[in-house]
């Protein structure tokens, strides 16, 4: 049963903090390098967890990675990350801590490549967002062949924790597709259209 006078949202969006984040972030198209690293490391912190636990630490994560600066986290040594894996208020595993250093690192090298990470990462989808209609949270897939294509590249630049269930994550958040149901008010109002009707 709908909530009356309540927009409404992806069934995912069930708590304030989830809510906020589905009605200002996710799937709304970015291209600002400093959000798609960021993103690049949640969503690689994320694998094997709910994205809750991740949303629950990100401010933790801004606090410990320097804002998400990728210079300086290139840059982390062996004792930096020591230190990060002591760290309660992130994910201490060593693992995903190493990755995001090493991302760091191929996050540079390619935005010397390309200009940008954006100009990069985008060429995915072909410069603009997939959009999707989803009826139900059921239909929504792990992963497309753009996140296949997108994960075999990532991986040849060196890039770790990027398969293509997170890269497929990776593009919902950014906005490179538009995963959100058509009944979510956020569908019509990221694309200008109006629920697609007898369909």
């Amino acid at each position: 049963m709908k909530n009356s006078g309540q927009p409404v949202r992806c069934g995912w969006a069930s708590n304030e903090l989830s809510i906020l984040y589905h009605d200002e972030e996710w799937g709304r198209p970015a291209h600002d390098d400093h959000t798609l690293f960021e993103f690049l490391i949640l969503e690689g912190a994320q694998a094997g967890l709910s994205w809750n636990t991740i949303l629950n630490k990100r401010e933790n994560y801004s606090r410990a990675f320097d804002g998400f600066d990728p210079f300086l986290v290139a840059q982390y040594d062996r004792r930096k990350i020591m230190q990060l894996l002591r760290d309660p208020g992130i994910v201490r595993n060593r693992l995903k801590i190493g990755a995001a250093v090493e991302n760091a690192k191929a996050f540079l090298r390619v935005q010397k490549e390309f200009g940008s990470f954006d100009r990069y990462v985008w060429q995915f989808v072909g410069g603009k967002p997939r959009v999707n209609q989803r009826r139900s949270l059921k239909q929504i897939p792990a992963r497309t062949a753009e996140s296949d294509a997108m994960s075999k590249d990532l991986k040849k630049r060196g890039f770790k924790f990027v398969g293509t269930t997170i890269c497929y994550a990776f593009m919902q958040a950014v906005g490179m597709v538009n995963d959100h149901v058509v009944d979510c008010f956020c569908y019509s109002a990221l694309t200008g259209e109006s629920r697609p009707q007898g369909r």
